[in-house]
């Protein structure tokens, strides 16, 4: 796959200058938040003000999570026209509304974030809301009574994701009967849910799957591996494995070949994200199917803020691109992944 099939298409959105080349995932404790670049006031000629954007990250609890952090953070730099204060909410939703409190205190320009869950937000929004903050959510959605209280969403389509997974399991194991094990995300978070709606769906006209067991993995790759190992004793037969996303499936390897089976093909393996270290399992016949959810929101995000402090129109939900991949497919795009 060539990276730039995987950009943002949608909106036209433009490229952001000056990237910064950045490692790893920032952290704060207890969300507080930490100013990340710093901005500048109007500079002699009459130069605007950096705009400034605080941002609630879920955590830091994967490899996708790591690359979807880094993204933002090389995005919205000093040289782009921007003062980011970043909070790490450590996958805990009450660190990333005190977060988003601290934010609005500090009268910042627009507020970012991924929300751990999908509920709980009304108020805060409320808050930002009142304060004539505007609201751009990244990743993850949020269900809250009132729509206006964040101007758009920028994500993948989390239901089309595991819809994808499901049809692929559907036509290409369950021609025959089949047990399938699940490890879902985050429980009350967007990606757990829809992913688990659209695989359900995919699946539900086909009577030779049976979902013995699901259970979540919380997205991590050591909990991947833990419930993998309760599984793997409490189920008599499976066949195949669904995980949410690639960390809990790797985690899910160790487990496996721990009790003396082989991963993708004792049981098969079909996962979501596109991770490199995902990629490289299904690359080496680890992982049978993976269907990507791009991480490199930065670049978009970092438009989306302009336009909506500017008082432009965006759109209420922007999907973003993601591909899908086999062994052969990974093996071709691995050499130029870029996370």
């Amino acid at each position: 796959m060539n990276w730039n099939s995987a950009r943002v298409r949608a909106l036209g959105l433009l490229t952001v200058g000056a990237v910064v080349a950045l490692t790893g995932c920032g952290s704060s404790s207890s969300g507080s938040a930490s100013t990340s670049s710093s901005g500048s006031a109007a500079a002699a000629g009459g130069a605007k003000k950096n705009i400034t954007i605080g941002f609630a990250q879920v955590g830091s609890e994967s490899g996708w999570r790591t690359a979807n952090t880094t993204s933002i953070k090389a995005a919205l730099t000093k040289d782009a026209g921007f003062t980011l204060k970043f909070a790490d909410a450590q996958q805990k939703p009450e660190n990333q509304i005190q977060a988003i409190r601290s934010f609005i205190a500090q009268k910042v320009d627009v507020i970012a974030f991924s929300p751990v869950v999908t509920t709980g937000w009304d108020s805060v929004l409320e808050e930002a809301k009142a304060a004539n903050i505007p609201v751009i959510l990244t990743d993850r959605a949020v269900d809250v009574k009132d729509k206006t209280l964040y101007k758009t969403f920028i994500g993948s389509d989390f239901i089309e994701e595991g819809k994808r997974v499901g049809e692929f399991v559907s036509t290409t194991y369950g021609t025959k009967p089949i047990n399938v094990v699940e490890l879902e995300g985050t429980t009350g978070s967007a990606p757990a849910i829809d992913r688990k709606k659209g695989f359900s769906d995919a699946i539900a006209s086909n009577p030779n799957i049976k979902v013995v067991a699901s259970q979540t993995g919380n997205f991590t790759r050591s909990e991947g591996k833990q419930t993998m190992e309760g599984l793997l004793q409490s189920q008599k037969q499976i066949d195949v494995l669904f995980a949410h996303n690639d960390d809990m499936a790797l985690g899910a390897i160790e487990a496996i070949e721990a009790a003396g089976k082989k991963p993708g093909v004792d049981i098969k393996i079909v996962s979501i994200d596109g991770v490199k270290d995902g990629m490289t399992a299904l690359s080496t016949g680890k992982i049978n199917y993976i269907v990507e959810c791009n991480p490199l929101l930065g670049p978009d995000l970092a438009t989306l803020a302009k336009k909506v402090v500017n008082g432009e129109s965006v759109d209420a939900r922007i999907v973003t691109h993601d591909d899908a991949f086999d062994q052969a497919g990974a093996t071709k795009a691995l050499p130029d992944r870029k996370y």
